[in-house]
């Protein structure tokens, strides 16, 4: 999909840059299909801030994808691919031969009028779901389930796709967009193809504002801060944050600091980690 770089007609627009909606159905959301969506600004269950600089934004309804693909053997055909609020990939609402309506990821290349399925004898088609044990090495996948059943989780963002390298027991090898080489059982469902909406990580915010529409709320530099409110805080002028390495407000380090679990229960399925050449 193209992007609009617009002429330095104000400080603002001199570096932004939006993705071209022209090609994307002029129609209204489905209903059926819409959920509400409150803002939570980045509390818990508990109201406490646990992630920070949330608040704000447009007002969003959110959008019930179909990630499970759980309706076999009954071929569907588009009806529109529409932008979603919600996340970086395009969508596409699909009806069914029954006249079921559902939206569903919108791989690359797929078009109003096209025909989809899922199912053991789906053809290998971008936008056709299939188990990954009917699915050839070296395809091209997206929306991949890790367990049998629950719904796709890996590879669902705007331009994503993994690969499958092989298959063994119980298990096929797939290599995922952060490099990563993990094995996830046969079962599993996976959509043929690449998620579209290839060009949105060459858009440009351009200003502040439009961050703002996003819900996110402006970031403080630590040093600017007093030593009572962050570890880099304080000193006579610009001062350096007087330590090894950055860390955050509460002292953990920042850069190449590992966060995930020491003993994660998923770690037998990972062959080859992300970042390890």
């Amino acid at each position: 999909m193209p992007i609009i770089n617009y002429k330095p007609t104000t400080a603002g627009r001199r570096n932004m840059s939006v993705t071209d909606y022209s090609v994307l159905s002029k129609v209204k959301p489905e209903r059926s299909l819409l959920a509400p969506l409150h803002k939570k600004s980045g509390r818990n269950s508990q109201g406490k801030i646990t992630v920070r600089h949330r608040g704000g934004g447009n007002r969003r309804k959110y959008r019930i994808i179909d990630f499970k693909r759980d309706k076999h053997d009954m071929k569907a055909t588009v009806l529109s691919i529409e932008y979603d609020p919600n996340r970086s990939a395009h969508i596409a609402l699909v009806q069914y031969e029954d006249g079921e309506k559902r939206y569903i990821i919108a791989p690359l290349g797929l078009k109003v009028g096209d025909t989809i399925e899922s199912g053991d004898n789906a053809d290998i088609m971008p936008g056709n779901a299939l188990p990954l044990s009917r699915i050839p090495v070296g395809t091209f996948v997206h929306n991949i389930e890790l367990h049998p059943g629950k719904g796709g989780q890996l590879a669902r963002a705007a331009g994503n796709l993994a690969q499958l390298m092989a298959k063994e027991g119980r298990y096929a090898l797939l290599r995922l967009p952060s490099g990563e080489l993990r094995n996830v059982p046969q079962e599993c469902m996976a959509t043929i193809g690449q998620v579209g909406n290839i060009d949105h990580e060459n858009v440009k915010i351009g200003k502040a504002g439009r961050t703002r529409h996003l819900g996110i709320r402006p970031t403080v530099r630590g040093s600017a801060m007093n030593p009572v409110d962050h570890p880099h805080g304080g000193g006579e002028g610009k001062s350096p944050v007087g330590m090894p390495s950055p860390v955050s407000p509460w002292g953990k380090p920042t850069l190449g600091y590992k966060t995930r679990a020491k003993r994660n229960r998923s770690d037998k399925f990972i062959v080859k980690r992300r970042g390890v050449k």
